[in-house]
């Protein structure tokens, strides 16, 4: 293996069974060059073995995490959710780039301290009520921001299959994107760990090269962090 290029091993964690989802994330990871794992819950992998790592969507997080009680009726995975804590934990201890996408947004902003609204549907004013595969929906995008330079547009379109959005925001992140309603379309940190989540589900637009963007620039965030670690790089991919 090139200096230049060394192996990747990113980590998919989702749940107990995988899907399509995680196979599309899968796949453009390997696109990019990574290899991967799926961590499912309960899984005791070593974080300190892989590059990145990569939260997928899912059942809801359980709202205890964020100091409320159920408020929809919801299937929930607590296992899965100490799992996920864990991973993040050690990432962020290990300064492990981590990309997440639905879930995995909406488990950043927790784990940092945020909260969310258990059900956005009736509050919907701008935005179509019912699930979206195709990318109908309209995201804004803050710039300059991490996501604005990956995407280089204003706007986009994005699917949306989510029933719940950040609320509080948490600590050392910012909001990078909203939709028409201003619910939160995306977040990412403001410095240190590359940290980077998205509502909408990007492994179901891969036939849009701004979507397949998300993983390329992820996977080179991953490349770079590891180059510097062994001490090949100059600096750090923003």
């Amino acid at each position: 293996m090139a200096a230049d290029k060394p192996g990747l091993t990113i980590g998919v964690s989702g749940p107990a069974r995988q899907r399509l989802s995680h196979r599309l994330m899968r796949l453009a990871l390997r696109f990019y060059g990574a290899e991967t794992i799926f961590i499912r819950p309960g899984s005791k992998v070593n974080v300190a073995m892989l590059d990145g790592v990569v939260f997928a969507g899912g059942t809801h997080v359980h709202p205890e995490r964020y100091g409320q009680k159920p408020q929809v009726k919801a299937r929930y995975d607590r296992v899965r959710d100490n799992t996920d804590w864990r991973l993040l934990s050690e990432a962020q201890a290990l300064n492990l780039p981590v990309l997440g996408i639905c879930r995995g947004a909406q488990l950043i902003n927790i784990f940092r301290g945020g909260s969310l609204c258990q059900d956005v549907t009736p509050l919907r004013v701008n935005t179509r009520h019912r699930p979206l595969l195709l990318p109908l929906q309209r995201v804004r995008l803050v710039l300059p921001s991490r996501l604005g330079r990956i995407m280089k547009h204003p706007s986009i379109g994005a699917n949306r299959i989510h029933s719940q959005a950040i609320k509080q925001l948490g600590k050392d992140l910012r909001v990078v994107a909203v939709d028409n309603d201003l619910f939160v379309q995306a977040i990412e940190n403001e410095g240190g760990q590359w940290q980077l989540g998205v509502q909408w589900h990007p492994e179901y637009l891969l036939y849009h090269p701004l979507h397949r963007r998300l993983f390329e620039r992820f996977v080179d965030a991953v490349r770079e962090h590891k180059l510097m670690r062994l001490g090949h790089s100059e600096g750090p991919v923003l």
